[in-house]
């Protein structure tokens, strides 16, 4: 159990953390996951038909609580949120594989907190195929195991703002905690997408800031925060391509005929921008300050994707008021303050 004082009291809270869990190794069927060693003994994680090469993730923080704590120590972190690896969201495969999943992810990730309660908290891996499993899920995670959150991908199989997602919804405003979406790459276990992704990273580079942007819009856009106005919904990498593309979201508002009439009018957008939460992984101070220009602080989180390829500390970027606010805003969030 997440020993609520500890978070109560860190300076620092970083909420985008994935982690890599040996009790959900084997648990989605024939999709895995899996961890093995080519015969020179490098590394490789499979998930389905999808295996990444020579990411180590077995002795390292995804894997290894202590190796984690040691190194949150020299970022100056105080405490994690831990969530799913994007790789492992299995929003696509059978449901009752996804469940079975979900079920030992969740189980997996709690008994690590239950370790390391001062430190380390959890957000809860859901099986979004199926939305009455999920929000089964979603309750025993919360309820039972003791994790703070609902986590999925930007890619569900069906549109943010689909009708059929409100009881899932309305079950996250029940249960009274925060919904976190991170997009995952394109083909995983799910559509392909654009085959020029497949090239120079470009579905970890631009693919994840153009699934985060469609998200955001879709969400707005499409009423999610208009029907479920007291959720709270948190956004990676500071929603993606947001800052660049709010102009002309804003002009979409006063120009365009699809427009729901709550959002008729000038800067509908960016107003209602404002209701969500997103975190700081964008890799530069000037776009960091471009974002506190255009989305305030009030919603700001500290991300760091921490032991990821693109890790960066943030507490250490940032002016020590700024750092602070985000803890505050983390707390908030987490239900620990108000």
């Amino acid at each position: 159990m997440t020993d609520r004082a500890a978070l109560s009291n860190a300076q620092s809270i970083d909420i985008h953390a994935h982690a890599v869990l040996a009790g959900s190794m084997g648990t989605a069927g024939r999709h895995g996951p899996e961890i093995g060693y080519t015969e020179s003994g490098a590394p490789w994680f499979r998930v389905g038909d999808y295996r990444l090469d020579g990411v180590r993730y077995e002795g390292s923080p995804f894997m290894e609580s202590d190796v984690r704590l040691t190194n949150m120590d020299a970022a100056g972190i105080d405490f994690q949120v831990l969530s799913p690896n994007p790789l492992t969201y299995f929003h696509h495969i059978d449901p009752s594989d996804a469940v079975g999943f979900c079920e030992q992810h969740n189980n997996a990730l709690a008994e690590i907190v239950l370790a390391h309660p001062t430190r380390l908290a959890g957000f809860a891996a859901l099986p979004m195929q199926d939305i009455q499993a999920a929000c089964a899920e979603l309750e025993r995670a919360i309820n039972e195991l003791d994790l703070l959150g609902a986590y999925i991908g930007t890619d569900i199989g069906r549109p943010l703002n689909d009708p059929a997602l409100d009881p899932f919804y309305e079950k996250v405003v029940q249960l009274n905690v925060p919904l976190m979406i991170h997009p995952a790459p394109a083909g995983i276990d799910g559509p392909a997408g654009d085959p020029n992704l497949k090239q120079f990273d470009l579905d970890l580079l631009t693919g994840f800031a153009a699934q985060e942007s469609i998200a955001v819009a879709t969400l707005i856009f499409g009423g999610v925060l208009h029907r479920h106005p007291n959720i709270d919904i948190c956004l990676s990498h500071a929603g993606g391509t947001m800052t660049s593309l709010i102009g002309r979201f804003n002009r979409a508002c006063t120009k365009r005929p699809w427009v729901p009439e709550h959002l008729q009018y000038e800067g509908a957008f960016e107003e209602s921008l404002q209701k969500l939460w997103f975190d700081t992984h964008v890799h530069d101070p000037r776009v960091l300050n471009w974002v506190i220009d255009i989305m305030g602080t009030d919603k700001l989180l500290l991300g760091t994707n921490f032991a990821g390829w693109d890790q960066h500390a943030m507490t250490q970027d940032v002016p020590p008021e700024l750092a602070l606010t985000m803890a505050d805003n983390a707390k908030r969030l987490l239900r620990v303050s108000t």
